[in-house]
């Protein structure tokens, strides 16, 4: 198979996996909304440890980005550099999600039990799904990280890379989106 053929085919399987993952949480993030009718329904503000994990996959979407351009000139050290930062800030992302996670728990926020209401039951799913497949995105850097010190990609064999930052990108800003929508929803 051509290269240029083999990098369309792997896009387009790669965006058919980011279709139905929107589709996924645009099911989730409804049931939010019709959920809000309901006469058990409890409204809170997201603890502002959510805030910094955004500010946090922003600037790993940013370093990834840099890590493409540094490949396409060749760079492989300081490719290795930026990914490992956007692999850190990627790690630091999920931490303060789980901060703010208990801080929603601390609040008397809980996912299930007795106390659990369906508004941080629905919070925290949405949001546990989404570390799920940013833990995903993490391996991808690792394997991205292992691949690129084993000198298996180039300015011109880079496509790991190019679906790495996709698929990064993507975990990106669906989450800025859900965070604006948690910030506006709740």
């Amino acid at each position: 198979m051509d290269t240029q053929l083999k990098e369309k085919t792997f896009k387009q399987m790669l965006y058919f996996a980011l279709v139905s993952l929107s589709m996924a949480f645009a099911g989730l993030t409804s049931a939010y909304v019709i959920s809000r009718k309901r006469d058990d329904w409890v409204s809170f503000d997201m603890p502002n440890l959510f805030y910094f994990s955004t500010l946090f996959i922003i600037l790993s979407s940013i370093t990834f980005y840099f890590a493409k351009k540094a490949m396409q000139k060749e760079n492989r050290q300081q490719t290795s550099v930026l990914l490992l930062l956007t692999l850190i800030f990627g790690i630091v992302f999920i931490y303060f999600q789980y901060q703010g996670y208990v801080a929603l728990t601390n609040m008397g926020l809980f996912f299930t039990g007795p106390k659990s209401n369906i508004a941080s039951s629905l919070f925290d799913v949405v949001a546990v799904a989404h570390i799920v497949h940013v833990i995903a995105g993490l391996i991808v850097l690792l394997v991205l990280l292992f691949k690129n010190y084993r000198g298996k990609y180039s300015a011109i064999n880079m496509l790991g890379i190019k679906l790495g930052e996709i698929f990064w990108h993507f975990l990106g800003a669906l989450w800025v989106l859900l965070f604006l929508f948690f910030l506006y929803v709740i």
